[in-house]
C-alpha cells in the first residue's frame, strides 16, 4: 500500500470497531457483542479504510484482529446486509461485493503481520477475515464455518476459494466451502487452518504476545516476507527466485542487516529499526 496521504486527514473516529495502539502493536476489536460481532456495511468500510490508514502511517508493526464477547465474528448481519441486498440492483451488489474483497486484500497487502485472535464462532465473512490473516491463534471454543452455500451463494466469497486451498489444500477447501459445515478448533489445527491452539480463554493473550514479538523484531524483513508470500503464490519458480534475489539485495543494503552483524560481533541483542 502506498505511504502517500491524500488531502483527507487521518481519523480516530472509527464507529464500527474499536482501535488501540501500544508501541507499534495495533489491536482492532469487532465490537457488536450483542450480535456476535456481525458485520455491517459500515464495519466493512471501516476495516478497509483503517488498514489503509495504518499502512500509510507506517507506525504499526503488528496488528491483532479480535472479537468482543462470546465469539470472533458471525459474518454479515442478516438484517442489515442480507436483507438490504435483496433490494439492490446488480451494480450496487457488485460495489458491495467488491468492497468486501477489498477488506481481504487490505489484510493481505498491509505491510505488517495480522494475527486473528479467535474464540467462539468465526462464520461466513468472519471465517474469511480470519483466513486472510497471517496467523490464526485460537482457543478450543473456536469454530469455523464458511456458510456461503448455506444461504444460496457461492462458497468462493471474498477470496475464500483462492486463499483456503493454499492454506489447507484443495480437498479440505472443497469440503469446507461446498458443504459449509462447522470445523472446530482441534480439526482446524489438524488440517493446518490454525497457526496455534491455546488453552481456553487464552487466545487474546497469546495473540498479543505474538504481536509484541513481531513488533519488536525486524519490521521491514517481516513486511517483505509477507509481500513475497502473497506475490509468489501464483509465480513460476524462476520468477520467484528472481524476486527473492532482488528483495534480499535491497534488504542487504538496509540498516537492520548491518545491525545484526554488529550485534552478533558485540554479543548483544539487535536493536531493530525497521530500515
Amino acid at each position: 500500500m502506498s505511504p502517500f496521504p491524500s488531502s483527507a486527514p487521518p481519523t480516530e473516529d472509527w464507529r464500527h470497531l474499536r482501535l488501540s495502539v501500544d508501541e507499534g502493536v495495533a489491536t482492532v476489536t469487532l465490537a457488536r457483542p450483542e450480535k456476535l460481532n456481525a458485520l455491517t456495511f459500515g464495519a466493512y468500510a471501516d476495516l478497509r479504510d483503517l488498514l489503509a490508514q495504518l499502512s500509510r502511517e507506517r507506525s504499526v508493526r503488528a496488528l491483532v484482529l479480535a472479537g468482543q464477547g462470546r465469539g470472533f465474528c458471525s459474518g454479515g448481519d442478516v438484517d442489515e446486509i442480507i436483507g438490504a441486498t435483496l433490494s439492490m440492483n446488480t451494480a450496487e451488489l457488485l460495489d458491495f461485493n467488491r468492497m468486501t474483497g477489498q477488506v481481504v486484500r487490505a489484510i493481505r497487502e498491509c505491510p505488517f503481520p495480522v494475527i486473528a485472535a479467535l474464540h467462539g464462532v468465526a462464520a461466513g465473512a468472519g471465517a474469511v477475515l480470519a483466513l486472510a490473516a497471517d496467523f490464526r491463534v485460537a482457543d478450543p471454543t473456536a469454530r469455523f464455518a464458511f456458510l456461503f452455500t448455506k444461504v444460496g451463494l457461492s462458497g468462493g466469497d471474498m477470496g475464500a476459494a483462492y486463499l483456503l486451498p493454499r492454506v489447507v489444500g484443495l480437498g479440505h477447501a472443497t469440503r469446507l466451502l461446498m458443504l459449509g459445515e462447522p470445523v472446530r478448533a482441534p480439526e482446524a489445527e489438524r488440517i493446518g487452518l490454525l497457526s496455534e491452539l491455546t488453552a481456553e480463554g487464552a487466545a487474546d493473550t497469546r495473540a498479543a504476545e505474538l504481536a509484541r514479538h513481531l513488533a519488536d523484531g525486524p519490521a521491514l524483513a517481516h513486511a517483505q516476507t509477507k509481500a513475497l508470500l502473497t506475490a509468489e503464490l501464483d509465480m513460476p519458480l524462476a520468477a520467484s527466485v528472481e524476486l527473492d534475489a532482488a528483495t534480499q539485495a535491497l534488504l542487504m543494503n538496509g540498516e537492520d542487516y548491518a545491525e545484526f552483524h554488529a550485534a552478533f560481533s558485540e554479543k548483544r541483542p539487535p536493536k531493530w529499526q525497521g530500515r
